[in-house]
Protein backbone atom coordinates (compact mmCIF):
# COMPACT_ATOMS: atom_id res chain seq x y z
CA UNK A 1 0.00 0.00 0.00
CA UNK A 2 3.06 2.21 0.37
CA UNK A 3 3.22 3.35 -3.25
CA UNK A 4 2.00 6.45 -4.55
CA UNK A 5 0.14 4.69 -7.77
CA UNK A 6 -1.83 2.45 -4.97
CA UNK A 7 -2.15 5.00 -1.96
CA UNK A 8 -3.44 7.88 -5.02
CA UNK A 9 -6.19 5.54 -6.46
CA UNK A 10 -7.59 4.46 -3.06
CA UNK A 11 -7.54 7.94 -1.20
CA UNK A 12 -8.75 9.48 -4.42
CA UNK A 13 -11.45 6.94 -4.76
CA UNK A 14 -12.99 7.55 -1.36
CA UNK A 15 -12.73 11.25 -1.38
CA UNK A 16 -14.61 11.30 -4.41
CA UNK A 17 -16.85 9.19 -2.88
CA UNK A 18 -17.58 11.55 0.04
CA UNK A 19 -17.33 14.85 -2.28
CA UNK A 20 -19.93 13.42 -4.67
CA UNK A 21 -22.66 12.65 -1.00
CA UNK A 22 -21.68 16.04 0.16
CA UNK A 23 -22.47 17.78 -3.51
CA UNK A 24 -25.72 15.35 -3.75
CA UNK A 25 -27.18 16.12 -0.45
CA UNK A 26 -26.55 20.19 -0.37
CA UNK A 27 -28.09 20.09 -3.71
CA UNK A 28 -31.04 18.22 -2.98
CA UNK A 29 -31.71 20.55 0.39
CA UNK A 30 -31.08 23.62 -2.14
CA UNK A 31 -33.36 22.69 -4.93
CA UNK A 32 -35.82 20.12 -3.96
CA UNK A 33 -34.96 17.95 -6.36
CA UNK A 34 -33.50 14.42 -6.56
CA UNK A 35 -29.37 14.18 -6.82
CA UNK A 36 -28.13 10.86 -5.63
CA UNK A 37 -24.31 9.35 -6.45
CA UNK A 38 -23.22 6.67 -7.83
CA UNK A 39 -20.60 4.28 -5.61
CA UNK A 40 -19.56 2.91 -8.05
CA UNK A 41 -19.22 5.50 -10.71
CA UNK A 42 -17.72 7.54 -7.95
CA UNK A 43 -14.68 4.87 -6.91
CA UNK A 44 -13.76 4.43 -10.44
CA UNK A 45 -13.85 8.41 -11.48
CA UNK A 46 -12.16 9.40 -7.82
CA UNK A 47 -9.39 6.73 -8.81
CA UNK A 48 -8.31 8.00 -11.93
CA UNK A 49 -8.27 11.16 -10.70
CA UNK A 50 -5.97 9.98 -7.57
CA UNK A 51 -3.93 8.22 -10.23
CA UNK A 52 -2.80 11.60 -12.09
CA UNK A 53 -2.48 13.52 -9.17
CA UNK A 54 0.03 11.16 -8.27
CA UNK A 55 1.62 11.24 -11.18
CA UNK A 56 1.92 15.07 -11.83
CA UNK A 57 4.33 16.63 -9.30
CA UNK A 58 3.39 20.20 -7.88
CA UNK A 59 5.39 21.58 -10.76
CA UNK A 60 2.67 20.37 -13.46
CA UNK A 61 -0.70 22.29 -11.92
CA UNK A 62 -1.45 23.75 -14.93
CA UNK A 63 -1.72 19.95 -16.06
CA UNK A 64 -3.70 18.86 -13.12
CA UNK A 65 -6.07 21.37 -13.57
CA UNK A 66 -6.84 20.64 -17.18
CA UNK A 67 -7.40 17.09 -17.11
CA UNK A 68 -9.60 18.17 -13.77
CA UNK A 69 -11.28 20.11 -15.62
CA UNK A 70 -11.69 17.20 -18.70
CA UNK A 71 -12.56 14.88 -16.18
CA UNK A 72 -15.82 17.56 -14.82
CA UNK A 73 -17.08 17.78 -18.37
CA UNK A 74 -17.34 13.89 -18.73
CA UNK A 75 -18.64 13.20 -15.24
CA UNK A 76 -22.01 15.61 -17.11
CA UNK A 77 -22.20 12.71 -19.06
CA UNK A 78 -24.88 9.47 -17.87
CA UNK A 79 -21.43 8.06 -17.19
CA UNK A 80 -20.93 10.83 -13.83
CA UNK A 81 -20.62 9.92 -9.97
CA UNK A 82 -24.56 11.81 -9.35
CA UNK A 83 -27.59 10.79 -11.04
CA UNK A 84 -29.75 13.51 -11.37
CA UNK A 85 -33.90 13.35 -12.85
CA UNK A 86 -34.45 13.65 -16.53
CA UNK A 87 -36.12 16.78 -15.67
CA UNK A 88 -33.34 18.36 -14.08
CA UNK A 89 -32.43 22.03 -15.28
CA UNK A 90 -29.23 22.45 -17.01
CA UNK A 91 -28.09 25.23 -14.94
CA UNK A 92 -28.46 23.07 -11.69
CA UNK A 93 -26.62 20.13 -13.02
CA UNK A 94 -23.29 22.39 -13.82
CA UNK A 95 -23.57 23.77 -10.47
CA UNK A 96 -23.60 20.61 -9.11
CA UNK A 97 -20.57 19.01 -11.20
CA UNK A 98 -18.83 22.52 -10.72
CA UNK A 99 -19.14 21.90 -7.20
CA UNK A 100 -17.42 18.27 -7.30
CA UNK A 101 -14.55 19.08 -9.65
CA UNK A 102 -13.71 22.01 -7.22
CA UNK A 103 -14.04 19.52 -4.29
CA UNK A 104 -12.28 17.09 -6.59
CA UNK A 105 -9.32 19.01 -7.25
CA UNK A 106 -8.76 21.31 -4.40
CA UNK A 107 -9.07 17.75 -2.20
CA UNK A 108 -7.04 15.87 -3.67
CA UNK A 109 -4.41 18.75 -4.11
CA UNK A 110 -4.04 18.68 -0.57
CA UNK A 111 -4.65 15.26 0.20
CA UNK A 112 -1.99 14.30 -1.55
CA UNK A 113 0.27 17.38 -1.49
CA UNK A 114 4.11 15.82 -1.98
CA UNK A 115 3.11 12.51 -2.33
CA UNK A 116 5.06 10.78 -5.09
CA UNK A 117 4.62 8.20 -7.81
CA UNK A 118 6.52 5.53 -6.61
CA UNK A 119 8.02 4.21 -2.68
CA UNK A 120 6.32 5.84 0.05
CA UNK A 121 8.13 6.73 3.16
CA UNK A 122 6.09 5.45 6.47
CA UNK A 123 5.65 10.10 7.37
CA UNK A 124 4.36 10.50 3.63
CA UNK A 125 1.91 7.50 3.81
CA UNK A 126 0.47 8.90 6.67
CA UNK A 127 0.18 12.42 6.34
CA UNK A 128 -1.26 11.53 3.12
CA UNK A 129 -4.17 9.46 5.79
CA UNK A 130 -4.61 12.04 8.38
CA UNK A 131 -5.06 14.63 5.59
CA UNK A 132 -7.62 12.17 3.95
CA UNK A 133 -9.34 11.47 7.14
CA UNK A 134 -9.16 15.06 8.79
CA UNK A 135 -10.96 16.59 5.20
CA UNK A 136 -13.44 13.70 5.52
CA UNK A 137 -13.80 14.66 9.84
CA UNK A 138 -14.54 19.11 8.62
CA UNK A 139 -16.99 17.75 6.09
CA UNK A 140 -19.18 15.01 8.24
CA UNK A 141 -18.91 17.63 11.55
CA UNK A 142 -20.49 20.29 9.42
CA UNK A 143 -23.32 18.68 8.01
CA UNK A 144 -24.16 17.07 11.36
CA UNK A 145 -24.69 20.88 12.59
CA UNK A 146 -25.52 22.44 9.26
CA UNK A 147 -28.51 20.27 8.12
CA UNK A 148 -30.22 20.14 11.17
CA UNK A 149 -30.43 24.21 11.78
CA UNK A 150 -30.89 24.53 7.61
CA UNK A 151 -33.88 22.57 7.20
CA UNK A 152 -34.79 24.14 10.62
CA UNK A 153 -34.51 27.75 8.90
CA UNK A 154 -36.01 26.81 5.82
CA UNK A 155 -38.89 24.90 6.82
CA UNK A 156 -39.36 28.25 9.67
CA UNK A 157 -39.44 30.27 5.54
CA UNK A 158 -41.98 28.59 3.78
CA UNK A 159 -45.86 28.66 3.85
CA UNK A 160 -48.63 26.24 5.08
CA UNK A 161 -49.60 25.65 1.30
CA UNK A 162 -45.78 24.69 0.38
CA UNK A 163 -45.01 22.63 3.07
CA UNK A 164 -48.41 20.86 2.31
CA UNK A 165 -47.57 20.39 -1.11
CA UNK A 166 -44.07 18.79 -0.57
CA UNK A 167 -42.43 18.62 2.99
CA UNK A 168 -39.30 17.61 2.13
CA UNK A 169 -38.39 20.03 -0.70
CA UNK A 170 -36.40 22.94 1.44
CA UNK A 171 -35.48 25.23 -1.20
CA UNK A 172 -37.25 28.86 -0.89
CA UNK A 173 -38.51 31.51 -3.49
CA UNK A 174 -36.71 34.66 -2.98
CA UNK A 175 -38.73 36.32 -5.15
CA UNK A 176 -41.29 36.29 -2.07
CA UNK A 177 -38.68 39.10 -0.31
CA UNK A 178 -40.89 40.19 3.29
CA UNK A 179 -43.24 37.50 3.43
CA UNK A 180 -40.36 34.71 4.12
CA UNK A 181 -40.72 36.12 7.08
CA UNK A 182 -44.25 36.29 7.96
CA UNK A 183 -43.93 33.25 10.78
CA UNK A 184 -41.57 34.82 12.60
CA UNK A 185 -43.75 38.31 12.68
CA UNK A 186 -46.83 35.99 14.10
CA UNK A 187 -44.50 34.82 16.67
CA UNK A 188 -43.98 38.82 18.08
CA UNK A 189 -47.06 39.83 17.29
CA UNK A 190 -49.60 36.89 17.90
CA UNK A 191 -47.71 34.53 20.10
CA UNK A 192 -46.05 37.02 22.36
CA UNK A 193 -42.59 35.72 21.84
CA UNK A 194 -41.00 39.65 22.51
CA UNK A 195 -41.65 39.02 26.11
CA UNK A 196 -40.85 35.09 26.36
CA UNK A 197 -36.93 36.62 25.02
CA UNK A 198 -36.93 39.25 28.01
CA UNK A 199 -37.76 36.76 29.85
CA UNK A 200 -35.43 34.23 29.45
CA UNK A 201 -32.58 36.66 29.12
CA UNK A 202 -33.06 38.69 32.62
CA UNK A 203 -33.76 34.63 34.39
CA UNK A 204 -30.33 33.57 32.64
CA UNK A 205 -28.64 36.81 33.70
CA UNK A 206 -29.64 36.51 37.39
CA UNK A 207 -28.80 32.98 37.13
CA UNK A 208 -25.12 33.79 36.12
CA UNK A 209 -24.96 36.30 38.98
CA UNK A 210 -26.55 33.96 41.48
CA UNK A 211 -24.19 31.32 40.04
CA UNK A 212 -20.91 33.24 40.48
CA UNK A 213 -21.68 34.71 43.96
CA UNK A 214 -21.78 30.80 45.56
CA UNK A 215 -19.05 29.25 43.06
CA UNK A 216 -16.52 31.87 43.75
CA UNK A 217 -15.78 31.93 47.04
CA UNK A 218 -16.85 28.38 47.16
CA UNK A 219 -14.14 26.96 44.44
CA UNK A 220 -11.55 29.52 46.02
CA UNK A 221 -12.07 27.80 50.18
CA UNK A 222 -11.84 24.42 47.80
CA UNK A 223 -8.47 25.65 45.99
CA UNK A 224 -6.95 27.46 48.58
CA UNK A 225 -7.88 26.41 52.02
CA UNK A 226 -6.91 23.29 53.79
CA UNK A 227 -9.51 21.81 56.18
CA UNK A 228 -11.23 18.37 57.16
CA UNK A 229 -12.59 17.09 53.92
CA UNK A 230 -11.70 19.03 51.44
CA UNK A 231 -10.80 16.76 49.01
CA UNK A 232 -13.86 14.34 49.07
CA UNK A 233 -15.66 17.68 48.80
CA UNK A 234 -13.64 18.75 45.68
CA UNK A 235 -14.15 15.47 44.17
CA UNK A 236 -17.76 14.94 44.89
CA UNK A 237 -18.59 18.60 43.70
CA UNK A 238 -19.87 17.17 40.36
CA UNK A 239 -22.14 13.99 42.29
CA UNK A 240 -25.26 15.64 41.49
CA UNK A 241 -24.96 15.45 38.03
CA UNK A 242 -25.08 11.49 38.34
CA UNK A 243 -28.90 11.83 40.00
CA UNK A 244 -30.85 12.75 36.75
CA UNK A 245 -33.28 15.56 36.74
CA UNK A 246 -36.62 14.11 36.06
CA UNK A 247 -35.98 12.06 39.04
CA UNK A 248 -36.02 15.01 40.98
CA UNK A 249 -39.05 16.39 38.74
CA UNK A 250 -41.90 15.12 41.31
CA UNK A 251 -40.31 16.10 44.69
CA UNK A 252 -39.53 20.07 43.26
CA UNK A 253 -42.74 20.12 42.04
CA UNK A 254 -44.49 19.21 45.08
CA UNK A 255 -42.32 21.44 47.37
CA UNK A 256 -43.03 24.66 44.53
CA UNK A 257 -46.09 24.40 44.96
CA UNK A 258 -47.00 24.03 48.58
CA UNK A 259 -44.43 27.33 49.01
CA UNK A 260 -46.36 29.14 46.38
CA UNK A 261 -43.00 29.50 44.35
CA UNK A 262 -44.37 27.18 41.32
CA UNK A 263 -45.75 29.32 38.17
CA UNK A 264 -43.46 32.46 39.11
CA UNK A 265 -40.56 33.33 37.98
CA UNK A 266 -38.66 33.58 41.57
CA UNK A 267 -39.13 29.70 41.88
CA UNK A 268 -37.30 29.65 38.45
CA UNK A 269 -34.06 32.40 39.54
CA UNK A 270 -34.23 29.95 42.22
CA UNK A 271 -34.00 26.65 40.98
CA UNK A 272 -31.94 26.90 37.96
CA UNK A 273 -28.67 28.29 40.26
CA UNK A 274 -29.02 24.59 41.93
CA UNK A 275 -28.14 22.85 38.36
CA UNK A 276 -25.35 25.27 37.55
CA UNK A 277 -23.51 25.82 41.11
CA UNK A 278 -22.23 22.51 40.97
CA UNK A 279 -20.14 23.25 37.34
CA UNK A 280 -19.19 26.30 38.19
CA UNK A 281 -17.56 25.20 41.03
CA UNK A 282 -15.50 22.29 39.52
CA UNK A 283 -14.73 24.62 36.93
CA UNK A 284 -13.14 27.52 39.35
CA UNK A 285 -11.16 25.75 41.63
CA UNK A 286 -9.14 24.48 38.63
CA UNK A 287 -8.34 27.61 37.70
CA UNK A 288 -7.87 29.14 41.72
CA UNK A 289 -5.53 26.06 41.71
CA UNK A 290 -2.91 27.22 38.67
CA UNK A 291 -2.64 30.74 39.83
CA UNK A 292 0.25 31.24 41.89
CA UNK A 293 -0.36 31.61 45.38
CA UNK A 294 2.98 33.93 45.52
CA UNK A 295 0.91 36.45 43.74
CA UNK A 296 -1.55 36.52 46.07
CA UNK A 297 0.87 36.01 49.60
CA UNK A 298 2.82 39.54 47.64
CA UNK A 299 -0.88 40.92 48.86
CA UNK A 300 -1.09 39.53 52.42
CA UNK A 301 1.82 40.67 53.28
CA UNK A 302 1.58 44.49 51.67
CA UNK A 303 -1.44 44.74 54.48
CA UNK A 304 -4.17 43.14 52.26
CA UNK A 305 -7.18 41.12 53.89
CA UNK A 306 -7.82 37.66 52.06
CA UNK A 307 -11.44 39.84 50.87
CA UNK A 308 -8.90 42.34 49.23
CA UNK A 309 -6.88 39.88 47.81
CA UNK A 310 -9.74 38.10 46.71
CA UNK A 311 -11.33 41.21 44.86
CA UNK A 312 -8.20 42.87 43.78
CA UNK A 313 -5.80 40.30 42.78
CA UNK A 314 -7.53 36.89 42.50
CA UNK A 315 -10.79 38.04 40.91
CA UNK A 316 -9.21 40.26 37.67
CA UNK A 317 -6.51 37.66 37.13
CA UNK A 318 -9.50 35.03 36.87
CA UNK A 319 -11.45 36.87 33.97
CA UNK A 320 -11.27 34.81 31.45
CA UNK A 321 -12.29 31.87 33.93
CA UNK A 322 -15.54 33.62 34.97
CA UNK A 323 -16.13 34.78 31.68
CA UNK A 324 -16.14 31.39 30.61
CA UNK A 325 -18.26 29.82 33.01
CA UNK A 326 -20.74 33.04 33.04
CA UNK A 327 -21.16 32.15 29.41
CA UNK A 328 -21.80 28.52 29.99
CA UNK A 329 -23.92 28.87 32.96
CA UNK A 330 -25.75 31.69 30.61
CA UNK A 331 -26.14 29.00 28.34
CA UNK A 332 -27.58 26.44 30.40
CA UNK A 333 -30.14 28.59 31.88
CA UNK A 334 -31.25 29.64 27.74
CA UNK A 335 -31.72 26.65 27.10
CA UNK A 336 -32.92 24.81 30.14
CA UNK A 337 -36.47 23.22 29.44
CA UNK A 338 -37.66 20.56 31.97
CA UNK A 339 -37.93 23.03 35.09
CA UNK A 340 -39.84 25.79 33.12
CA UNK A 341 -42.21 23.21 31.12
CA UNK A 342 -42.81 21.73 34.97
CA UNK A 343 -43.27 25.07 36.93
CA UNK A 344 -44.64 27.46 34.48
CA UNK A 345 -47.89 27.11 33.21
CA UNK A 346 -48.99 30.98 32.94
CA UNK A 347 -48.05 32.16 29.19
CA UNK A 348 -47.10 35.46 30.32
CA UNK A 349 -44.51 33.96 32.50
CA UNK A 350 -42.83 31.04 29.82
CA UNK A 351 -38.80 31.53 28.86
CA UNK A 352 -38.49 31.45 25.57
CA UNK A 353 -37.63 27.46 25.32
CA UNK A 354 -41.10 26.84 27.28
CA UNK A 355 -42.71 29.22 24.91
CA UNK A 356 -41.21 27.00 21.93
CA UNK A 357 -42.77 23.93 22.96
CA UNK A 358 -46.22 25.06 23.13
CA UNK A 359 -45.98 25.37 19.36
CA UNK A 360 -45.95 21.92 19.31
CA UNK A 361 -49.47 21.29 18.34
CA UNK A 362 -51.63 19.66 15.41
CA UNK A 363 -53.10 23.63 16.02
CA UNK A 364 -50.11 25.68 15.11
CA UNK A 365 -48.79 25.38 11.53
CA UNK A 366 -45.24 23.42 11.30
CA UNK A 367 -43.15 26.71 10.47
CA UNK A 368 -44.33 28.08 13.37
CA UNK A 369 -42.45 26.10 15.42
CA UNK A 370 -39.25 25.84 13.54
CA UNK A 371 -39.19 29.57 13.68
CA UNK A 372 -39.42 29.51 17.21
CA UNK A 373 -36.44 27.02 17.37
CA UNK A 374 -34.33 29.57 15.33
CA UNK A 375 -35.52 32.44 17.57
CA UNK A 376 -34.23 30.04 20.46
CA UNK A 377 -30.94 29.19 19.11
CA UNK A 378 -29.37 32.19 17.16
CA UNK A 379 -29.26 34.54 20.19
CA UNK A 380 -27.23 32.10 22.04
CA UNK A 381 -25.04 31.10 19.03
CA UNK A 382 -24.21 34.71 18.41
CA UNK A 383 -23.04 35.40 21.77
CA UNK A 384 -21.26 31.78 21.71
CA UNK A 385 -19.60 32.37 18.66
CA UNK A 386 -18.75 35.92 19.56
CA UNK A 387 -16.78 35.63 22.61
CA UNK A 388 -15.29 31.79 22.20
CA UNK A 389 -11.86 33.22 20.52
CA UNK A 390 -11.80 35.32 23.64
CA UNK A 391 -12.56 32.83 26.40
CA UNK A 392 -10.06 30.68 24.69
CA UNK A 393 -7.31 33.74 24.24
CA UNK A 394 -7.92 34.35 28.02
CA UNK A 395 -7.30 30.75 29.42
CA UNK A 396 -4.39 30.27 27.97
CA UNK A 397 -2.60 33.56 29.33
CA UNK A 398 -0.32 33.63 32.12
CA UNK A 399 -1.24 34.80 35.06
CA UNK A 400 2.13 36.26 36.40
CA UNK A 401 3.64 39.44 34.71
CA UNK A 402 7.01 40.84 35.40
Amino acid sequence: MRKGYLTGPVLGALWLCVMATTVAVAMSFATGAAFRPQIGLCLIWGAVGGLIYVRFAAPHAVARLVINALMALAMMTVWGPIVTGADMALSAVVVAMAALAAGLHFGLAAILHDTPFGALTRHEYEAAVIRFLTGFGYIFFTAIVLIPFYVMVMTSLKSQQALLQNPLDFSIEISKGTELFRSYVELFRDFNFGTYLWTSFYVSVLTVFITLAFSVPGAYAVARFRFRGQKAFSRSILLIYMVPMIVLALPIYIAFSMTGLRNSILGIVLIYPVTTIPVALYMLQGYFRGLPTEVEEAGLMDGLSRLAVIWKITLPLSLPALASVSLYVFMIAWNEFLLAFMLLDDPSKFTLTRGVAMLNSSEIPRQHLMAGAVIATVPIMVLFLGLERFMTKGLTAGSVKG
